[in-house]
């Protein structure tokens, strides 16, 4: 007897998490009902892949796309929703889920549930302070930044995560969030937006995350800043951050060297040729970061002077 196919309300019903199971992905951190994983979008080295259990979804942070299994399986296969129907028959990740809140449209290609993945934040700041916390200035010396760079740019935020003390590196945006990051934690505070130094130059440097800006500032720091700095923080943002960009003559983009920062690079450059690609200064690697570690900082013997943003 010929096997029935399936339908897209049960695919949608399908435990996520136990497809990317079949699929050979395992999260790298579970924390309450999200699941982090390395994108399987995407190379990345940092989990910023995240799938909610209790609402069967996902969320991409580097692409800023998410939905339900069947938008992710399209992405992933590569196919049509008729293709992944016929693809997923026969694997038995199925699971029943409730129905999704009032407000999900069924013909949106991200429903809200997706945005629901960041629901009114968990993130409660206490203080943000001068940068002192031993732990924290350990992370920047193995990310190869030195303090009195680090200094110009971030403070130190703590906050409080499901009743649980954090403290973290905090790279503030123009709308009042901060970016978070320690050796065990990568997050955000809301709202979550791009991140401008102006210094009144006719050019602006684009960069994809704040450690990649901060490695650029330490391999130049001894140079005054010729040009304005933009950092997406996300590569979401690159669209929103097209109108900025556009007021300058000439645009340095310096974003990541895996398959969305390339993709980004180029439709960037598809924008007019004002868009140029500088990612030869670290060709051989990932992002600027991991060539600054490769090469190591700069001498300086006066390390107190900070550069201001």
């Amino acid at each position: 007897m010929r096997q029935r196919g399936l339908s897209c309300r049960e695919a949608k019903q399908r435990n996520l998490v136990q497809y990317l199971a079949d699929l050979g992905f395992q999260p790298r951190q579970i924390r309450g009902d999200d699941h982090w994983y390395l994108s399987p979008l995407r190379e990345e080295k940092t989990p910023s892949f995240k799938v909610n259990k209790k609402f069967n979804i996902w969320y991409d942070h580097g692409i800023g796309k998410g939905g339900n299994l069947i938008d992710f399986g399209i992405l992933y296969h590569r196919c049509t929703v008729k293709d992944l129907l016929q693809k997923m028959t026969g694997i038995s990740s199925f699971q029943q889920h409730p129905p999704l809140p009032i407000g999900d449209h069924p013909n949106s290609q991200f429903p809200a549930s997706a945005i629901r993945l960041e629901p009114a934040s968990p993130i409660h700041i206490g203080s943000v302070n001068e940068i002192k916390n031993p732990s924290l200035i350990a992370y920047l010396n193995l990310r190869g930044i030195p303090i009195w760079v680090a200094s110009g740019y971030c403070q130190q935020v703590d906050f409080e995560l499901h009743k649980k003390q954090i403290c973290a590196l905090g790279f503030p945006n123009r709308s009042g969030g901060y970016e978070l990051r320690n050796t065990n934690f990568k997050g955000c505070s809301p709202p979550k937006d791009l991140s401008f130094f102006d210094h009144g130059q006719d050019r602006v440097t684009v960069f994809e995350g704040f450690f990649s800006f901060l490695s650029f500032r330490t391999l130049q720091v001894d140079s005054p800043p010729l040009t304005n700095f933009l950092v997406l923080n996300s590569l979401a943002f690159l669209e929103k951050a097209r109108p900025l960009m556009e007021r300058y003559s000439d645009v340095d983009l310096y974003l990541d060297n895996d398959r969305a920062g390339k993709e980004a690079t180029a439709k960037a450059l598809d924008w007019g040729q004002k868009y140029g690609d500088r990612r030869n200064l670290y060709a051989q690697f990932e992002d600027c970061n991991d060539y600054l570690r490769d090469i190591g900082p700069p001498n300086r013997q006066n390390t107190q002077t900070q550069p201001k943003p």
